[in-house]
């Protein structure tokens, strides 16, 4: 173990005084990610503000065969525009974004209409559109609300009570809490958090095998009595304080914030306090061992240091891969799950966020499986050491 800190130590302090390393290690990642985050959120939290607020203003072709609708649009802070659009003009206007939406009345509306038979209304509206869904949702809110009125009217007039055409009410009871919906738009954090750690400790991997190798200094390292083992388990072991430095700064990053921006404003609130944070430290530390073992075996087999930065800039992204199945096919938490790296990390940071408690087999799924494979790693590491062979 004496050779083993030696060798920690020596790495540790070299690479301190390495400014690209610091750069990288812990400020660049630990404060670009959380910047990253909170401006988004910022951005979201002002846009839907300022679009739930602003008024809403329609198209609404061929109005006077429908004075009423119209009058009712207008009375719940629609702005309605005139126009003499026909099918061909109407989805054209759309398109070229003339107008968020257009609703087109066909000319025997009148007429179905005081037949008491369903009158059609043509509502023409971009589902691509992400930004103007607001706008378009409200808008077929107040039409089917105006409908239901009319429908009711037609009920009373023929003396029938609305109420007994209702025979189920439905009363929606929303159950999550102001830290769950917060998850929601948090999403990116877990994928932030662990790519920010894996990347404070790529140039001390790259360092720590194609820099000595290209510096001329790694025979002359490999001659010392220390064992080889416990050379490159000594800089393994740097790289990992590394890491864990910069998970540090960026999960206390992102507590600051996610606490500036106003989540309030939309009824949500970031669970991530000095306690949430450090347990997020904690649940993900065990990550620390199999990134920075991996980085070192890839960078073992490169010749140069450019080549392995270029190698380590895609390897660094492998293990944040399963994050990306998490929404398109709907994984839930489970026992064989936690044991993906990365994957049960996420789990458990979500679950952390939400305010939920984390189970003790889940937590302990996730982090024995991630050190297994970061041992496995480290092991093969010791073992590429000792041939000759990576001297090039």
């Amino acid at each position: 173990m004496h050779g083993l800190l030696t060798v920690f130590r020596k790495e540790v302090l070299e690479n301190l005084r390495d400014r690209r390393t610091i750069i990288a290690a812990l400020v660049f990642g630990p404060l670009f990610g959380p910047l990253l985050l909170a401006a988004s959120l910022q951005l979201m939290v002002d846009r839907g503000a300022a679009r739930a607020e602003a008024p809403i203003t329609v198209a609404v072709a061929h109005a006077a065969r429908a004075p009423n609708l119209v009058d009712y649009l207008e009375r719940n802070a629609v702005t309605v525009e005139r126009v003499a659009y026909d099918d061909d003009e109407a989805r054209a206007s759309v398109l070229d974004k003339r107008h968020e939406a257009v609703v087109l009345v066909p000319e025997d509306f009148g007429a179905r209409l005081a037949a008491a038979r369903p009158a059609p209304l043509r509502l023409y509206a971009d589902a691509s559109d992400m930004f103007n869904d607001s706008h378009v949702d409200r808008l077929r809110g107040l039409l089917a609300a105006h409908s239901q009125g009319l429908a009711q009217l037609r009920l009373v007039a023929r003396g029938v009570d609305p109420a007994s055409v209702v025979p189920i009410a439905v009363q929606e009871i929303d159950v999550a809490t102001p830290a769950s919906r917060a998850v929601v738009a948090l999403g990116l954090m877990s994928y932030l958090v662990i790519f920010a750690m894996l990347a404070g400790g790529m140039y001390l991997a790259i360092d720590a095998t194609a820099g000595e190798r290209e510096r001329g200094s790694l025979e002359s390292l490999l001659t010392t009595p220390v064992p080889r083992t416990q050379v490159i388990y000594g800089k393994i072991a740097a790289t990992c304080a590394y890491m864990l430095a910069s998970l540090a700064l960026t999960v206390a990053a992102c507590a600051v914030a996610v606490n500036v921006v106003r989540l309030e404003d939309f009824g949500m609130t970031a669970n991530l306090g000095p306690a949430t944070a450090l347990a997020i430290v904690g649940v993900v530390a065990p990550l620390v061992l199999l990134g920075a073992a991996l980085m070192t075996v890839v960078a073992s087999f490169t010749r140069s240091y450019r080549e392995a930065q270029s190698y380590l800039g895609f390897v660094v992204m492998v293990p944040t891969l399963p994050l990306a199945f998490v929404g398109p096919l709907g994984l839930q938490p489970s026992l064989p799950l936690m044991a993906v790296p990365s994957l049960g990390q996420h789990f458990l940071m979500t679950s952390l966020l939400r305010g939920e408690p984390v189970g003790a087999a889940n937590l302990a799924v996730s982090a024995l499986a991630s050190l297994a494979l970061g041992a496995a790693l480290a092991w093969v590491a010791g073992r590429l050491y000792e041939r000759e062979a990576i001297l090039g």
